[in-house]
């Protein structure tokens, strides 16, 4: 890319969620990956779900802000500028009865999700941090899913179609899952992964204030 990342503000993607890459360029934002960050994604005891979603898209973004300054080092002199990282981190989140619901260890545990699931509804938290080495700057997106009641059979199909086994509460709006929903309450694209308006509102906020 030569010079050119540094002649203005470029944006990052600490993720390596496809989702969440379909999505920036479904808004025409360029942008390159960070991939391989090492995150803990425990959550805290005391932590609320949003607090734990919160706190993990910051530090998704901080830590890879330190790994692009680790290979551009930021020079005093008018070189490299650390205004020319913008980092964007991500974290989506499944709250059901005020616990997070998260990725299904097996089968036994997929399907005992979505059997929790079942017949109401659930939030979604998806937040976002856009990082400059100076600038913390947050969203929080929260929406309402609510699902139709579930067969079991239903739900052993699903299973079976291999979607469930790597999503946060066994399921993918934007893939088969869809036929389950009833209603949506809230940001279709944060419950995919990534909630494009607070993500637009964030990003005027950075051109404005430069």
């Amino acid at each position: 890319m030569g010079d050119q990342r540094f002649s203005e503000p470029y944006l990052y993607l600490a993720s390596a969620s496809p989702r969440r890459s379909e999505l920036l360029k479904q808004i025409g934002i360029n942008f390159e990956l960070i991939k391989g960050l090492d995150v803990d994604e425990s959550q805290h005891e005391t932590e609320t779900p949003e607090q734990y979603v919160s706190r993990l898209a910051k530090e998704k973004a901080v830590a890879g802000y330190s790994r692009l300054t680790s290979s551009f080092p930021v020079s005093s002199a008018g070189g490299k500028q650390a205004a020319a990282f913008i980092v964007l981190g991500a974290d989506t989140c499944i709250e059901l009865d005020e616990e997070v619901v998260g990725k299904p260890a097996n089968r036994e545990d997929g399907i005992a999700m979505l059997k929790g699931l079942s017949g109401r509804s659930h939030r979604v938290l998806s937040a976002i941090c856009l990082f400059d080495g100076n600038n913390v700057r947050q969203a929080l997106s929260k929406s309402t899913v609510f699902f139709k009641p579930l067969k079991i059979d239903e739900i052993e199909q699903y299973w079976e179609t291999g979607e469930p086994a790597d999503k946060a509460g066994a399921y993918a709006i934007q893939g088969v899952a869809a036929k389950f929903i009833v209603d949506l309450q809230g940001s279709y694209s944060g419950v995919v992964g990534l909630p494009l308006y607070e993500l637009s509102a964030l990003l005027d906020e950075v051109c404005l204030s430069d």
